[in-house]
């Protein structure tokens, strides 16, 4: 297999297993078939945190072992099983429970191992275009299998299709991550053995020590914005009598669009500055969706506004967590990242999911946007920093 080959089998790879996190995003709507509430959702995803969190402290203990390659497969292989078991459950129970802790497995590998696979590929300079890219097709995955799910749903079929399908792609991803394998390595450029990826608390503390420790809170606040929106995105639109497969297709082909420019940007003099900039407006889309009320245009303006703002800013931010981490410390870096940005993503849906039921829709966007805002600002703090050195 060449190079570009290689390259090509592992982004196919990452976009049939990235429709999996896509399909959080249906969980109200598949929960409200056995009648079960956005709490549940919230504590479903909750049981996925704390396996995540779990699972990214231990990924490096797995690579270590089987290889990074096979261990995206076997984790591919675990998101497989967790697609189907929330495609057959019929109540609360056991079943879902399994499910979550599947998929907080398998998405604990796959994204924390995901990036480390590719920096053993790229030169430094080019990590805010490799990620992009990277990006480019995690989002895909993301943004298109919620539409999936629409489509399903529009022909006289079921959500619970939607994670049938997808549970069979993975399948089809973990076997091209087992093919990778000897391709990688012999793509590498650095051809010596994968450095210890295991973090320990030594590790740990050393992180956290390091410039790199800021990206890795900003991206926790993030996600939690993402999870915010997108996660009840088909409550907010149900209530407004809107389309949500509609914010979902213009925020992926936003998303795409401009990820691909990035390809070919590295970021600008002050990249923080960039991330700040994009990250306001991404704060200014979550308050203009508190007051768009049942207005079609406005919806999609925040859908534009969201995908250039988090989508558009997060592989930058990826790109920096790597260029802050210490030489020595890389691998450790990125999975501490991924950590925060899972504890984000799983873990405030729980605050959301009792948002929704105990208070409403509009205080939630009210604390998502100032989420938003602490990390636009923290950015700003940062890139001011910079220039002051």
């Amino acid at each position: 297999m060449s190079r570009t080959q290689t390259f090509i089998v592992y982004f196919i790879a990452i976009f049939l297993q990235a429709g999996a996190y896509g399909l959080t995003f249906m969980l109200p709507r598949l929960f409200e078939s056995f009648d079960a509430s956005e709490k549940v959702v919230g504590l479903m995803l909750a049981i996925t945190a704390i396996t995540t969190i779990i699972t990214v402290y231990f990924s490096g203990h797995l690579s270590d072992i089987f290889g990074r390659l096979r261990t995206l497969g076997i984790a591919c292989l675990a998101i497989s099983g967790s697609l189907y078991l929330y495609g057959a459950a019929t109540s609360e129970g056991v079943g879902l429970v399994m499910a979550s802790v599947l998929l907080g497995f398998g998405w604990g590998l796959t994204y924390s191992l995901g990036p480390i696979v590719l920096t053993r590929l790229v030169k430094p300079t080019e990590r805010v275009q490799s990620f992009a890219l990277l990006s480019v097709f995690v989002m895909a995955g993301f943004g298109l299998s919620p539409v999936l799910a629409s489509v399903l749903e529009a022909v006289g079929a079921s959500v619970r299709d939607a994670f049938y399908i997808t549970s069979w792609l993975c399948i089809i991803s973990a076997v091209l991550f087992f093919i990778l394998h000897k391709p990688i390595k012999e793509h590498a450029l650095n051809p010596a053995p994968e450095v210890p990826s295991r973090i320990t608390l030594l590790s740990l503390l050393h992180v956290l020590k390091s410039p790199a420790r800021t990206p890795i809170i900003m991206v926790f606040l993030g996600a939690s914005v993402f999870a915010g929106l997108n996660n009840f995105q088909t409550v907010f639109a149900d209530n407004r009598g809107l389309d949500y497969a509609v914010f979902f297709l213009v925020y992926t082909l936003v998303v795409v669009a401009f990820r691909l420019v990035l390809v070919k940007f590295k970021g600008g003099e002050n990249p923080y500055r960039t991330i700040a900039f994009l990250q306001y407006v991404m704060c200014a889309s979550v308050v203009l969706f508190m007051f768009s009320g049942d207005n079609v245009v406005l919806y999609i303006l925040v859908a534009i506004f969201f995908g250039l703002g988090y989508g558009v800013s997060y592989p930058i931010l990826v790109a920096m967590t790597a260029n802050d981490a210490d030489a020595d410390m890389g691998p450790q870096t990125l999975q501490l990242f991924a950590l925060s940005y899972f504890i984000g993503i799983f873990g405030f849906p729980l605050i959301a999911g009792w948002f929704i039921v105990e208070i409403g829709t509009t205080p939630l966007l009210a604390l998502v946007a100032v989420l938003a805002g602490f990390e636009a600002t923290i950015a700003l703090r940062r890139a001011t920093a910079s220039n002051n050195r």
